[in-house]
């Protein structure tokens, strides 16, 4: 059998998922359906694409209805339980056993260039040199599971090389080396947030932590939330569905 005859048409039918909110769950579930719209004109035509949060009640099921063998984006900064426990669980109730999953968003091979070209852009923007100047890369984080700051710190890496900043640090709101503590260090600079979703800990917790150590600079939007994203998705799908092999 020739390597063309073991490969399946392009599936035509995605899902973009992410955590959400359980306790204001509509605004970030319209985000999301938002994403997938802004998604769609990037596809292939005849794709199907929707999107969906797992805390707003019943979104997930009612985003799955009609999809035939969907392909699933995590919308999630990094591989972890929600990814490869909770996710797949959620798919499996709604009657998608085994669902094909690409990459979650934070480990997109994509991804450094975007947020190396949107921090640069800032620093122009600013009027700030990076070969004196720092960029804060401000993450989650968690007190239970290495893979947030992996991704979080993996990105500082990747980033080094692109942007020629002086210096490049990942702080966590939940989990040390904490976002004040690091952004204190750096006093002034850039602080270019690793979410997804511009929802509690964007709105809140890191203003509140630049604010407490008297950081100077720009804090910029979720990356996320930039108007690329929707392309590095649909990219993400389109070479995922390249290699889906016949069943």
């Amino acid at each position: 059998m020739s390597s063309a005859s073991r490969v399946t048409a392009t599936p035509r039918d995605a899902l973009i998922v992410a955590h959400g909110a359980p306790a204001d769950p509509a605004p970030q579930e319209a985000v999301l359906q938002a994403l997938a719209a802004a998604t769609a004109p990037h596809l292939p035509a005849g794709w199907r694409i929707r999107g969906a949060t797992l805390a707003a009640e019943g979104a997930l099921e009612q985003a799955l209805d009609g999809l035939h063998d969907p392909l699933i984006y995590p919308f999630f900064m990094a591989e972890g339980f929600f990814t490869g426990t909770l996710l797949p669980r959620r798919l499996a109730e709604a009657g998608i056993a085994n669902a094909r999953q690409t990459p979650p968003f934070g480990v997109d091979p994509a991804l450094p260039d975007l947020m190396a070209r949107v921090a640069l852009e800032a620093a122009h923007e600013a009027g700030i040199t990076p070969a004196s100047s720092a960029l804060l890369v401000a993450a989650h984080g968690s007190k239970v599971s290495r893979t947030s700051a992996d991704s979080a710190h993996a990105m500082v890496a990747a980033l080094g090389p692109l942007t020629g900043f002086n210096r490049i640090l990942a702080g966590f709101v939940e989990e040390t080396p904490f976002l004040a503590d690091q952004a204190r260090a750096l006093g002034a600079g850039i602080c270019l947030p690793f979410f997804a979703l511009e929802a509690g800990h964007v709105v809140g917790d890191i203003p509140d932590a630049m604010e407490e150590a008297g950081f100077q600079g720009p804090i910029l939007p979720p990356i996320g939330q930039h108007a690329d994203v929707p392309a590095l998705i649909a990219a993400a799908l389109i070479r995922a569905a390249g290699d889906h092999p016949a069943a």
